[in-house]
């Protein structure tokens, strides 16, 4: 999944650590994410490219578990904020045409909350790990 997300509230939850909330301008997605501000700023109103992925591998392949230093053409190399974590809960609600879902994904304890449109949310698996993937828009 990748959209674009505008910053719209800031919560300062710790020393290092805020809540951003955001709103994708594609699909239409509500993002709540733990950011370690202390190394990697937010300011509200900025947009944000996001990319959650299984893997890191430009030619798609799967994650083993290792980093291999001398591979080429990683897709974290187009951004400046990843984490690497664990989608633990798949949740609807609604019903009908006012249906949502939403994932929660835990990266060590950051949290990610992603709610939207679930025809957005039905490649993800419960108990997979993914990378998320992020780079401020100029």
């Amino acid at each position: 999944m990748e959209d674009i997300f505008v910053v719209e509230a800031i919560d300062k939850r710790f020393d290092h650590v805020s809540r951003i909330e955001g709103r994708s301008e594609r699909l239409e997605m509500l993002m709540q994410l733990d950011v370690n501000t202390e190394i990697y700023p937010i300011k509200k109103e900025d947009k944000y490219a996001l990319l959650i992925t299984p893997t890191l591998h430009a030619d798609g392949t799967g994650d083993s578990g290792y980093y291999g230093q001398g591979k080429q053409g990683s897709i974290a190399d187009k951004y400046e904020y990843i984490m690497y974590g664990k989608l633990y809960k798949i949740q609807e609600e609604g019903s009908g045409a006012d249906i949502k879902a939403e994932l929660f994904i835990s990266f060590g304890g950051l949290l990610l909350s992603l709610k939207g449109n679930p025809d957005y949310i039905t490649e993800f698996q419960l108990d997979h790990k993914y990378f998320l993937c992020m780079r401020k828009l100029v």
